[in-house]
């Protein structure tokens, strides 16, 4: 079927109101339970559990029937529920980066905060590596769509994602399960829940998910993209009286996998050199599951906490409380050049994050027309973050045979010009630099929100926070590159090239190397010029205006802000602002205009601009929604018009990131979903998304260079931001049937869309269109045992996740491709 046909069908369907989205998650959806108009799902996403049609936000809820039908693992397969998240992985298992209405950052970089919030169990979760793993026992999934700043406070100017598992209860019971599929996929999950006194439950959980990778290298023999993870998750519930509840939650998991796999997509004019030194490039394959290096692959990401929830009715006015710690010990190393050529020895990274949360609320649950919530949100991190970078045998080799040899003949030469070249080879092994961040944030939020039904069915709410961010880092990077650090233009000048023309190469012949100087002497901070430090304030607000139209519909009206605070750059490639240095070496002439840096006597050589962090983004947001409910079906609709000023954008530039804002990006477009039931036992459900995305103004963008396809500054403005599809959607339909024996059957399918769309600026012929489709068969016995067989990806889409210039060969291109079609067979035993 053709995406046109496939979109067709679907407005069609959403026009006739009878299909709505699988996200919407009515208790229809649940395939245990008879269908009853008066099953609506609770949901959280206004820190009130109210029901979905009263809640006037754009949220998404996945229900724990539709994660197992769809056979979601983990976060990485909720977007083919919700069309406007995506989920994108890169390098490694912790690069993991989510994005709402095509907005969203941070999975390469520690030091960015993401656009998108994610909470397990109302806990904020700063960093992707703390929020990827298998969680067992889930109860649901919100998608916050569009900015919640005012409630949430802490870095939700694009959306929230907000995870919630099941409490302990005080009746015994559990469940276990073990599922089987290709590529050896072995899935076990378990969970008991009961009491342990008149006021006391508990719980526990735990789940094991390994698979083979489903691509190898064919230098070493090994596989890659595995999956190697397991969890554990206690709680324990106390509930002295029935107006207090308190909630103790320990988590740990860990993930220990060979990830990731990249494919060569370009093979560019260095891949002969490669070749010829004996090393293997599996070239322009890029759909491929081969790929060659000289060491294999380490992800280790250790995730832990705790946390402390309170609840107390106060009668009218409930008081609650979470206090939490969180610790990720993550370590990854890999061989970053992509080829078997010992040029890469090591490219290691050790972080270390401890984040100490604590949230404070007061709602109120009145019977006249004013109701209130207010409450404040405290937030500490500190992160350690360790590099190191180390040339292999391999990299002389290369550096000689694409400068024709005269990156280690000139090596006397060079010092014999300038005698304070520091001792060591040019390339030697072990060579390279060492990156060392130290990062401390510290934040609080204030916030506050009154609803006030003006006459019965409509209304008015009014909410604002107030947040203030403070943030410092100290760098101390060094380079133990020898030849990175030489000053070519001092050299020039040492060998009688006239200063006025050595930094010219028709003049100067030893400015033909500079490309090989990957990794030139580090400016640390903070210095006499830059402090490390960022602190940010903003008060974000939304007024909205919301009306009951019939019992069954209710439409609102939102006009909100959103807010972000600055991030830093904690990677190699942070270095001074512009405003702060002027590149140039003190031999020349004329030399370099004087600039803050420089006069401060703290310039280095070959000392390039960058940036240190990015200034905060501003989202600003209207709203119009609509949503309905009725005994067989339910829709919503949602349009808008949405912003983010000063968005943070990162890109990776084959050696590093480049941190900077895009002045304003914006997108508009609608969401409808929702899901139909003309029959008991069956449910059509669908959703679909379009968004029209652009760069308003981006004058320091980065983009592919078409003709060297090396990343360049740009000027974005105007341009589509590549990654984000103008269409996405999917269409879903479950069946199920008892029979008299108890017995049950039940039927899923859904197939995910997303219509074509560029991979990256400047390179329109890189594509990716997404066709997916999802299925699973369930027999249950009546005695508790379910038998399941599943398929995901029956369609054997295969796609480009991502592309980027290869690292230290200019003009080749490498990208990632999509997890291929897998499928397997699961029992599941509840009692």
């Amino acid at each position: 079927m053709s995406i046109r046909s496939i979109k067709s069908t679907l407005l069609l369907g959403l026009s006739t109101a009878a299909l709505t989205v699988p996200t919407v998650a009515l208790a229809q959806n649940d395939a245990s339970d008879e269908q009853s108009s008066d099953k609506l799902i609770i949901v959280t996403a206004s820190k009130r559990e109210t029901t979905l049609q009263e809640t006037p936000i754009a949220v998404s809820v996945t229900s724990a029937e539709q994660i197992e039908q769809s056979v979601v693992r983990d976060l990485f397969d909720i977007q083919t529920l919700v069309p406007s998240l995506r989920v994108g992985q890169s390098q490694d298992s912790a690069s993991t980066s989510f994005s709402i209405r095509g907005f969203g950052n941070g999975g390469n970089n520690l030091g960015i905060e993401p656009s998108v919030g994610i909470f397990i169990d109302g806990v904020y979760r700063s960093r992707s590596a703390a929020a990827i793993s298998d969680l067992p026992n889930v109860q649901r999934i919100e998608v916050l769509r569009g900015p919640q700043s005012t409630l949430f406070g802490k870095n939700a100017s694009s959306g929230i994602i907000s995870v919630v598992t099941q409490e302990p209860q005080f009746e015994f019971g559990g469940s276990a399960e073990i599922s089987y599929g290709n590529f050896n996929a072995f899935i076990a999950k378990a969970n008991v829940t009961g009491p342990l006194g008149e006021t006391v439950a508990a719980s526990l959980s735990g789940s094991i998910n390994q698979r083979d990778g489903y691509a190898e290298d064919v230098n070493l023999g090994f596989e890659i993209n595995e999956r190697d993870r397991w969890a554990i998750r206690g709680q324990l519930l106390f509930e002295p009286t029935e107006d207090l509840s308190i909630r103790l939650i320990a988590d740990y998991d860990r993930i220990d996998e060979v990830c990731c796999s990249s494919v060569n997509i370009v093979d560019g004019p260095t891949g002969n050199i490669v070749r010829a030194l004996g090393a293997t490039i599996v070239s322009n394959d890029r759909f491929g599951t081969t790929s060659s290096s000289n060491f294999k692959p380490v992800n280790e990401i250790d995730n832990f906490g705790v946390s402390l929830h309170g609840d107390l009715d106060l009668g009218g006015v409930t008081l609650s409380a979470i206090a939490s710690y969180r610790g990720v010990r993550s370590f990854s190393d890999g061989d970053s050049d992509y080829t078997n050529l010992d040029s890469i020895r090591t490219s290691a990274n050790q972080d270390d994050l401890d984040t100490y949360t604590v949230e404070l609320r007061a709602a109120s649950d009145f019977d006249g027309p004013v109701n209130f919530l207010a409450g404040a949100f405290l937030f500490k991190e500190d992160i350690a973050l360790t590099g190191n970078f180390e040339y292999g045998p391999g990299f002389a080799q290369f550096a000689n045979a694409v400068s024709g040899g005269q990156y280690s003949a000139l090596e006397p030469t060079l010092r014999a010009l300038i005698p304070s070249i520091p001792a060591g080879e040019f390339g030697g092994v072990g060579q390279g630099r060492v990156t060392d961040f130290d990062y401390n944030n510290s934040a609080i939020s204030i916030f506050g929100q009154v609803d006030w039904e003006i006459v019965e069915g409509l209304t008015f709410t009014v909410g604002g926070n107030f947040t203030h961010d403070e943030k410092d880092v100290v760098q101390n990077n060094v380079s133990t590159d020898v030849f990175s650090g030489i000053d070519l233009v001092q050299a020039g000048v040492a060998a009688g090239v006239p200063a006025a023309l050595a930094t010219n190469p028709t003049f100067n012949p030893f400015l033909g190397l500079r490309a090989l100087q990957f990794t030139p002497p580090f400016l640390n901070f903070p210095n006499s010029v830059e402090d490390g430090q960022t602190e940010d304030s903003d008060l974000s607000y939304t007024f909205r205006l919301a009306y009951d139209v019939t019992d069954n519909v209710s439409s609102y009206v939102t006009y909100a802000t959103g807010f972000k605070a600055s991030s830093f750059n904690l990677s190699a490639d942070s270095r001074p602002f512009a405003a702060d240095f002027i590149p140039g070496s003190e031999f020349q002439v004329p030399a370099p205009a004087p600039s803050p840096i420089r006069d401060a006597g703290l310039a280095v050589n070959n000392l390039t601009t960058g940036t240190r962090f990015a200034g905060p983004e501003e989202a600003v947001l209207y709203e119009i929604g609509i949503k309905g409910q009725w005994s067989n079906g339910a829709i919503n609709v949602a349009l808008f018009d949405q912003t983010l000023n000063g968005f943070q954008d990162n890109v990776f530039t084959g050696t590093g990131f480049v941190l900077g804002n895009a002045e304003k990006q914006s997108v508009r477009g609608f969401e409808v979903d929702g899901s139909f039931t003309p029959v008991d036992g069956l449910t059509f459900t669908a959703a679909l998304t379009y968004l029209d995305a652009e760069y308003d103004s981006f004058t320091g963008g980065s983009a592919f260079d078409p003709a060297t396809l090396t990343i360049v500054p740009a000027d974005l403005s105007g341009q589509r931001p590549a990654g984000i599809p103008e269409w996405s959607g999917s269409i879903g339909g479950t069946y199920s049937h008892s029979f008299d024996s108890g017995n049950k059957l039940t039927l899923h399918a859904d197939f995910f869309f997303e219509s074509e769309t560029q991979l990256a600026e400047g390179l329109p012929q890189f594509t990716r269109s997404v066709n997916e489709l999802n299925a699973s068969a369930t027999f249950g016995l009546s005695n508790g045992l379910d038998f399941t067989i599943w398929g995901r990806n029956l369609t054997k889409d295969i796609y480009n996740t991502g592309i980027f210039p290869t690292t230290a060969q200019a003009g080749s291109l490498s990208g990632f491709r999509n997890f291929p079609r897998t499928y397997g067979a699961s029992v599941k035993f509840r009692f």
